[in-house]
């Protein structure tokens, strides 16, 4: 293996650790503050400053990591945390 490559991929592994700690860290906070392990749409309507309408697309879409529970749809906390966070860090 070539140096830089080697180089290459030590600065990737780190960059993914960084992401890690501070999704946890994120995770942490939030669930701290709500009290929750998992978000709804009126938490995420708080967190994210944005309409109902526009919370309920997300929930909704395909790229939003959520879970149903009945008949609604939640995120949990950690999942939360990554998926706002993965235009921060791109290699998430």
């Amino acid at each position: 293996m070539a140096v830089n490559d080697a180089k290459i991929q030590f600065e990737d592994m780190c960059i993914k650790s960084e992401f890690g700690v501070a999704a946890a860290l994120e995770a942490k906070r939030l669930s701290e503050k709500y009290g929750k392990d998992y978000l709804n749409c009126d938490d995420l309507v708080l967190i994210m400053g944005i309409g109902k309408n526009n919370i309920r697309n997300l929930l909704n879409s395909h790229d939003f990591p959520t879970i149903e529970v009945g008949n609604r749809k939640v995120i949990s906390v950690i999942a939360f945390a990554v998926w706002s966070m993965r235009g921060v860090y791109k290699c998430a």
